[in-house]
């Protein structure tokens, strides 16, 4: 299959890969913010570790809000 170039992709496929460039780089950018205001002590990991995960194009972002974080809920004992 060979590489469309922009010119090739219809008024629709144009906004579909525009709106996903702005879903990937809002995501990336949220998950970067929160992990700068973050302390260190509620991160899983290092933060070194999850910055440069949040770089991989949607999973690293997700993947960040999914296991990066610690729980803010606190743990209930019986």
């Amino acid at each position: 299959m060979a590489k469309k170039k922009w010119a090739d992709l219809t008024s629709g496929q144009r906004k579909a890969v525009v709106a996903l460039g702005v879903v990937e780089v809002a995501l990336a950018t949220a998950a970067y913010v929160d992990l700068l205001r973050r302390p260190a002590d509620q991160i899983n990991g290092s933060k070194g570790k999850w910055a440069a995960v949040i770089l991989v194009n949607f999973v690293g972002p997700i993947s960040y809000f999914a296991r990066g974080r610690k729980s803010a809920l606190p743990e209930i004992t019986a």
